[in-house]
């Protein structure tokens, strides 16, 4: 009796083509992979609507190609070539779309091949994988931080250099200057800092003593343009 998990449904076929309840399974398979996929990290709030309509059908187009290339030497490798051009028209992507990525890829994979069951458990393990990494409780455990983006403009006969550093001891776990720049002529100077707010902190109240620091210019506090996200 063969493995269930690892059963082929394709495995008749191989020579005299792909008949058509095989190949609606396999599409079937792969849009409900996809829409597991989409559901999972629509669930965690931080994906674009277009990322997610690319997430829940990419598995069924990878299972298409391999479902295509079928045992073709010759068009497994112009496939190939033609996969690595899309790198260059693509936008980096943080670390958890990335991850999604290779997921549907990898899902779309075992399907081309005919392993729906193997597939679709492999989709359903790294869903709540991706989950439970994402709690609160992980997320402080393999050291989530609130790291943000802290713009400071100050006049320029203020000595930049530690005029904040009491209130940056107090608020943030960890602070880092990495721009100065000149502005309105050179009469002002807008500083740039990479700061992880410790917990607890009210940004409020915060920044309202960096106001009177630097004698109510402007304050902007962000996350960082180029962070990537874990």
């Amino acid at each position: 009796m063969p493995n269930l998990i690892t059963e082929n449904i394709l495995s008749a076929t191989t020579e005299t083509g792909i008949s058509v309840v095989p190949f609606l399974l396999c599409i079937a398979t792969a849009l409900l992979i996809g829409f597991l996929l989409a559901l999972t990290y629509k669930k965690q709030g931080k994906s674009s609507p277009g990322f997610l309509v690319t997430l829940a059908i990419l598995p069924t187009v990878v299972a298409m190609v391999i479902l295509m290339v079928n045992g073709n030497i010759g068009a497994g490798v112009a496939v190939a070539g033609a996969f690595s051009l899309v790198r260059f028209r693509s936008v980096p992507g943080t670390a958890k779309e990335i991850c999604a990525i290779f997921i549907a890829m990898a899902a779309g994979l075992a399907v081309g091949m005919g392993y729906l069951i193997l597939a679709v458990l492999f989709t359903i393990i790294l869903s709540i994988i991706e989950v439970f990494y994402n709690t609160e409780k992980m997320q402080n455990f393999y050291g989530h931080t609130q790291q943000k983006q802290l713009r400071i403009t100050i006049p320029e006969d203020l000595d930049y250099a530690d005029v904040f550093d009491d209130i940056f001891i107090k608020c943030f776990k960890s602070y880092e200057l990495t721009e100065v720049k000149t502005t309105n002529l050179g009469s002002l100077f807008r500083l740039t800092y990479l700061v992880t707010l410790k917990d607890g902190i009210a940004e409020k109240k915060m920044l309202d003593e960096i106001r009177i620091r630097n004698g109510n210019l402007e304050i902007s506090l962000s996350r960082p343009l180029n962070h990537n996200e874990l």
